[in-house]
């Protein structure tokens, strides 16, 4: 078994994602489990070409070595597998919908935006009930995904009683996130999560796939997010600076910053249990 940190490369690392693979790290160490790094690449468009890069040299000028490494473009064949399996039971359907339809469903107050700023699927393609191959996906020996969805439309879990049916196959061939990572996570052995409190809404959507699918239920620690004067979480939009990538004065600072983080923010028996893991991670940067 094992923990993770798995940042996208569409940018350098900021203080918050040090906060949050520091704690991922430290729960890791303190269980005596191998601390594994996935870079999840799924999304070329947003993605940077030198991201993955600068995220490994960022990672280890602050002491944070990992016990292996994965990227998510190699795993089509696992999150196409665990497609078919859903559309087998049911449990995935064909979405034609564009985002202008979303958009105006929403403007004629047909649907409504979760808290995460997504537009809440109002069910235009979705079944009356679980039907068995709705949808389909198989990996084809070249190296192709084959499908039987209609061409430019997605992939849809289909939620028990239609109340948050979300995409697993974006229209423009992408694998989404969330089934990416209920598979990786189930297929790398990994038993807990740490992640930032902005993925708090992600849960239930990753359990309910875990429970179609058969898999175990990690267990997961929502660390609160890095802010900055303005309230606003630390990220590329609000534009966190980058963290050093390079051993030096400020990286050691950036990461007693981020151990101060996490001791204001998480209960108490957590960071003692971390303490152990952190000293030794604090001496060996300062050596």
């Amino acid at each position: 078994m094992a923990g993770r940190f798995a940042p996208s490369p569409t940018g350098p690392l900021h203080a918050g994602s040090l906060a949050t693979a520091l704690a991922s790290w430290l729960e890791a160490r303190s269980r005596g489990q191998p601390w594994r790094l996935r870079i999840e690449d799924l999304d070329p468009p947003r993605e940077s070409p030198e991201a993955a890069a600068m995220i490994q040299r960022q990672l280890q000028a602050h002491g944070l070595v990992w016990d292996a490494i994965s990227f998510q473009s190699d795993h089509s064949p696992r999150y196409a597998q665990a497609l078919t399996q859903l559309s087998a039971m049911g449990l995935a359907y064909a979405c034609g919908c564009s985002r202008r339809r979303l958009h105006d469903d929403l403007e004629a107050g047909l649907t409504v935006r979760l808290p995460g700023g997504e537009i809440r699927y109002p069910g235009h393609c979705r079944p009356q009930a679980a039907q068995p191959a709705v949808a389909s996906a198989t990996w084809g020996g070249a190296g192709a995904m084959t499908t039987e969805r209609p061409r430019g439309s997605s992939s849809r879990f289909w939620s028990a009683g239609g109340q948050d049916d979300f995409v697993l196959l974006r229209a423009d061939g992408h694998w989404a996130y969330h089934l990416a990572v209920v598979v990786d996570d189930a297929a790398e052995g990994i038993d807990h999560i740490v992640r930032g409190s902005d993925l708090a809404d992600c849960l239930p959507r990753h359990r309910a796939l875990q429970r179609a699918l058969g898999l175990a239920e990690p267990e997961v620690l929502h660390v609160p997010v890095v802010c900055n004067g303005e309230g606003e979480k630390l990220s590329k939009q609000t534009l966190a600076p980058a963290i050093a990538d390079r051993p030096s004065a400020e990286a050691r600072a950036e990461l007693g910053r981020a151990w101060e983080h996490l001791v204001r923010s998480l209960p108490e028996d957590r960071v003692q249990r971390w303490s152990g893991p952190w000293q030794a991670l604090w001496a060996g940067v300062r050596s």
